[in-house]
């Protein structure tokens, strides 16, 4: 692994456990940020840039399922490998279906848990990756009209511009014209590249864009 191969935390009571796992990760280029209890990790900024999270399932405040589920309702994009001296299937079973990348067992070899924290880097930074390309994607979505938001769900959904105006009232040069924007602004040149892209935002129920109701005046 070459030189800063990613950020990952250790959460652990264990200074010698945590001390071994330093040493192992530096070594493998991985910058390394060491907590002991999880309420100082919960509220640690390193959250926010962490590929991965080495998680013992025991600790002096909390449990690691507690953590694991504070994680997730927090939305971010870690990944979690469990690593506890007190494993047991129903623990193994409850940590993979809550999405851990892996649950170890101390002592763990150094080649099983490198191959894990790998298997969790790339997690994470796929994550992250899709989640900026949504952002993306969202922000030209609402860089649109309200009409031609109207235009773009009628686009999708399979209308022609004739019967787009006949739907919104207009006529089919007004039509061309904020269909025309609309496209420009998203950047897709095709219907199917449209479609592909409203997919990738995946929009809530209401919709996309200032006001797109289709009922919402205008020429």
């Amino acid at each position: 692994m070459g030189e800063n191969a990613g950020k990952v935390l250790l959460l652990d009571d264990d200074e010698s456990v945590l001390r071994s796992l330093r040493r192992l990760l530096s070594a493998s280029g991985y910058l390394v940020a060491v907590y002991r209890d999880a309420g100082a990790f919960l509220a640690s900024e390193d959250l926010h840039t962490a590929d991965c999270v080495i998680l013992d399932l025991s600790l002096p405040d909390s449990d690691g399922f507690r953590v694991q589920e504070a994680l997730a309702a927090a939305g971010g994009s870690q990944s979690i490998v469990f690593l506890t001296g007190r494993g047991d299937i129903p623990a193994s079973v409850r940590a993979m279906k809550a999405g851990a990348v892996d649950f170890l067992t101390k002592p763990v070899e150094a080649e099983t848990l490198l191959a894990a924290v790998n298997v969790a880097r790339q997690r994470a930074r796929s994550w992250r990756e899709t989640e900026e390309k949504k952002a993306s994607v969202v922000r030209r979505l609402e860089s649109l009209t309200a009409r031609e938001t109207q235009v773009m769900h009628l686009v999708v959904a399979g209308l022609l511009n004739k019967q787009i105006a006949a739907d919104l009232g207009t006529v089919e040069k007004t039509i061309k014209v904020h269909r025309g924007r609309m496209m420009a602004k998203l950047g897709v040149r095709t219907v199917a590249d449209l479609v592909r892209l409203v997919a990738v935002a995946d929009p809530p129920a209401g919709g996309i864009g200032p006001k797109s109701n289709y009922d919402q005046p205008g020429p």
